[in-house]
C-alpha cells in the first residue's frame, strides 16, 4: 500500500523564502520610485498637469445650438414675423474658484455691464462654488454682449476675468404688432406655433438644434467645438402689408362710427386664390397674445374669472373669415342663378313674374320690394334681389339638384386653406329640402357657412370656372434661400362653364352699375358684386338680427381682385338690415388697394364719391325685413 503525502507536511524552503524576498523587494522598489517620480512631478510639471486637468472640464449645459426659427414674409419681402437672436449670461463659479484673483475682476466686469449686485455674485460663488452653470440673465442684446466683451478686451485684468460666456437663444418678435395677427398667429413656450400660420407650418418654421462642446485650453481660453444648427424655412405668405393695413384701418374706422359684433374682410386673387388680406375686428398684439384691452376695459378684465378670460382670449384670437358660420342671404343668389344655367333649366333671356310675394306650402315669403317688381329678366333677378324670381329658379333645380350644387360649389366640406380653425358649414340635409326649405335656400336662407368658402365659390363664378383652394402661403424657402415649396394656385373642379362664367360678370357689373349695390362702385373701375343681407337665430321682427354682406369682383371684364365684406349685428336699429354698410364699406376698401396691388383705373379720376344718403336703392337692402317668411292668413 503506497502512502500519500499530506499538504501540511509541505516545508517552506529557504529557497522559497529567498523567492518570497526577492519578489517583495522589486515591489519595493516600484514603490519607491512611483513616490519619487509623483513627488518631481508635482514639484516641477504641477502646473501644466493642472491646466491639461482644466482642459478636460465640459460645458455639458451648453450642448445646444438653438435653431432660428423660419420668418414669414409678406408677397413683397416685407417681414411679419421674424427671430432675433439674444443671449443668456451664464456665471461658472467652478472655472472662478480655481484662483482666488479671477473672482473681483469678474464680478466688476459683470457689475460694469449689466449692473449686477457684486455682493449677490459674491455669495454664488461661495454657496455654489462647484457650479458650473449659474444663468444670471436671460434673452439679453447681442449689443450687451459685445460691450462687455469691449470691456473684457480693454481691462488690463483681462486674463483673470473668467468663468462668464453667453449662451443663445432667439425670441419671436412681431414688427407690425397686431396686423394680420389671426393669420399670422404666433409662437408660446418658445417656439411652439399657435394659431395662423405659425401653427399650420410650424413643421417647416422650426429647424434642427445643433451641439456645441466647450473646454479651456491651458491659457484658460475657452474653446468650442460645434455642430451647426439647422434653420427653419421662410415662410412667403400672400398676404400683401399695404392691402391689409388698409382693410384693417377701414375696420376700425367703420367700428368707430357704426357699432357691431364683427367685421370680416376678405381680398383674394380670383385667379389663384391667394389670399391678399383676411381681417376681422381690431385683431390682437402678436406680441403680447393675452392683452385684452382692445376689447375690454381694465375694470372689465379685473373682474373675470380664470374661465371668462379664457374664454374672452378665445374669442379675440378667432379667425371670422374662417371659423364662424353664418346664412350668406342674397349673396348665395348667383349660385342658384349659375347652377339653373348650367343645367339649362333658364336661359339669359328667360323671364319672371314679381307681386311681391310667393305662396309656398301655406307661407308667404316676401321679397325685398313688397309691391313687386314686375316682370323680370334673368340679370334683373339679380340686379333687384328678386326673391320670388329666385324661388322659381330653386323649384326648378328641385332639391336634388340643388343639394348637388350646394355641394359642387365647395359648400358642403371645408376649402382646406392652409390655417387652423376652419369650420364646417351646416347644411340641411336633402332629405330635410322639403319645399319651404329650398325656397329660402335659394336665396341664401336656411343653412350656414363661412366667408372664405364663398369668396372662393365667388372667384369660381367670375374667373371663367375655375374652383381654386383658397392658401395664405405661395413659397416655402429653407435657409440658404432654395425654394422647397410652392403654390401657384391649385385648380380643385371646375364649377361653372365659360359661357356661365361670362353671364355673371356682367350680371354682377350690372347689379352695382344699376342695382341693389351700386354704393359699391368705384369711379375709374368696372365693379361687379351682389349684396347680402341674412336674418340671424329666430325669426322674431321686434328683436332680429342681422348679417349684411358684399361680394364682388374687380374689374368685370378681367377680374384681378375679390373682395368680400361682412357685418355681424350692426346695432342700429335704422341700419342694421342695410347691406348699404357694406357696400359702402367695400368701396372705400377697394378704392384705395386696388393701385397696391396693380389695378389701375381708366381716364382722369375724382376719388371722392357721394353716395346717396336717402336713395332706397342704396339705402334699402335687398332684404330689409322682406325675407321674413309668414304664414298665409
Amino acid at each position: 500500500m503506497s502512502r500519500k503525502r499530506s499538504k501540511a507536511n509541505v516545508k517552506f524552503t529557504r529557497k522559497m523564502q529567498g523567492a518570497l524576498f526577492f519578489v517583495f523587494c522589486v515591489v519595493f522598489a516600484l514603490i519607491l520610485g512611483l513616490c519619487a517620480r509623483l513627488v518631481w512631478l508635482h514639484a516641477n510639471e504641477g502646473e501644466n498637469y493642472g491646466k491639461k486637468l482644466l482642459a478636460q472640464h465640459s460645458l455639458g449645459t451648453n450642448t445646444n445650438l438653438p435653431y432660428r426659427r423660419g420668418d414669414i414674409l409678406d408677397r413683397n419681402g416685407v417681414v411679419l414675423a421674424r427671430s432675433t437672436k439674444v443671449f443668456n449670461v451664464i456665471f461658472d463659479p467652478s472655472i472662478i474658484n480655481m484662483d482666488e484673483s479671477y473672482a473681483e475682476p469678474t464680478i466688476n466686469a459683470l457689475v460694469q455691464i449689466y449692473g449686477l449686485d457684486a455682493n449677490e455674485l459674491r455669495s454664488i460663488l461661495i454657496e455654489k462654488s462647484t457650479s458650473a452653470y449659474i444663468r444670471l440673465l436671460r434673452q439679453q442684446s447681442l449689443e450687451s454682449k459685445l460691450a462687455f466683451e469691449e470691456y473684457v478686451a480693454a481691462s488690463d485684468d483681462r486674463k483673470k476675468i473668467q468663468g462668464v460666456w453667453f449662451e443663445e437663444e432667439y425670441v419671436r418678435n412681431y414688427p407690425f404688432n397686431s396686423l394680420a395677427s389671426h393669420v399670422i398667429g404666433y409662437t408660446v413656450g418658445g417656439d411652439i406655433g399657435t394659431w395662423g400660420i405659425e401653427q399650420y407650418y410650424n413643421e417647416e418654421l422650426i429647424g434642427v438644434n445643433g451641439r456645441e462642446y466647450g473646454y479651456y485650453d491651458s491659457e484658460l481660453n475657452l474653446t468650442k467645438v460645434s455642430k451647426p444648427a439647422t434653420d427653419g424655412n421662410t415662410i412667403i405668405s400672400t398676404l400683401d402689408v399695404n392691402v391689409q393695413r388698409l382693410a384693417e384701418e377701414k375696420i376700425k374706422n367703420f367700428r368707430q362710427t357704426w357699432k357691431c359684433e364683427n367685421i370680416g374682410v376678405i381680398v383674394m386673387n380670383p385667379n389663384n386664390g391667394a389670399i391678399y388680406a383676411m381681417a376681422s375686428n381690431e385683431g390682437f398684439d402678436l406680441n403680447d397674445p393675452r392683452n385684452l384691452s382692445a376689447y375690454y376695459t381694465p375694470e372689465e378684465i379685473a373682474a373675470m374669472s380664470e374661465e371668462e378670460n379664457l374664454n374672452a382670449l378665445n374669442r379675440m384670437w378667432r379667425n371670422f373669415c374662417i371659423s364662424d358660420t353664418y346664412e350668406p342671404g342674397s349673396t348665395f343668389k348667383p349660385f342658384t342663378v349659375a347652377a339653373a344655367l348650367e343645367e339649362n333649366l333658364v336661359k339669359a333671356t328667360d323671364t319672371f313674374t314679381c307681386d311681391g310675394f310667393r305662396k309656398v306650402a301655406g307661407y308667404r315669403i316676401n321679397c325685398n320690394r313688397r309691391s313687386g317688381h314686375g316682370v323680370v329678366t334673368l340679370t334683373e333677378a339679380l340686379m333687384k334681389s328678386c326673391n320670388p324670381a329666385l324661388m322659381s329658379i330653386g323649384e326648378f333645380l328641385e332639391r336634388d339638384l340643388f343639394h348637388q350644387y350646394q355641394e359642387h360649389f365647395g359648400f358642403a366640406q371645408t376649402t382646406g386653406i392652409d390655417l387652423p380653425g376652419e369650420s364646417k358649414s351646416i347644411l340641411i340635409p336633402i332629405e330635410n329640402l322639403n319645399v319651404t326649405e329650398l325656397a329660402t335656400s335659394s336665396f341664401g336662407q336656411g343653412f350656414n357657412i363661412t366667408m372664405v368658402q364663398l369668396a372662393s365659390a365667388f372667384c369660381s363664378l367670375i374667373n371663367g370656372g375655375n374652383y381654386y383652394q383658397p392658401h395664405v402661403v405661395e413659397q416655402i424657402r429653407n435657409a440658404s434661400g432654395t425654394v422647397v415649396y410652392e403654390n401657384p394656385g391649385i385648380v380643385l373642379s371646375v364649377s361653372v362653364s365659360a359661357q356661365t362664367s361670362e353671364f355673371m360678370r356682367q350680371a354682377m357689373f350690372m347689379t352695382v352699375d344699376s342695382g341693389t349695390a351700386s354704393p359699391a362702385k368705384v369711379e375709374g373701375y368696372l365693379v361687379g358684386g351682389k349684396t347680402g343681407t341674412a336674418q340671424k337665430g329666430v325669426r322674431d321682427k321686434e328683436n332680429q338680427k342681422y348679417v349684411v354682406s358684399f361680394v364682388g369682383c374687380v374689374p368685370t371684364d378681367d377680374p384681378q381682385v375679390v373682395i368680400y365684406v361682412v357685418i355681424d349685428e350692426i346695432h342700429d336699429e335704422e341700419k342694421k338690415a342695410s347691406s348699404s354698410l357694406a357696400t359702402a364699406l367695400t368701396s372705400e376698401i377697394l378704392e384705395e388697394i386696388l393701385p397696391y396691388l396693380g389695378v389701375y383705373p381708366e381716364g382722369e379720376i375724382n376719388y371722392h364719391i357721394d353716395l346717396p344718403v336717402n336713395d332706397p336703392s342704396t339705402d334699402l337692402n335687398d332684404m330689409q325685413e322682406g325675407d321674413i317668411i309668414a304664414p298665409e292668413d
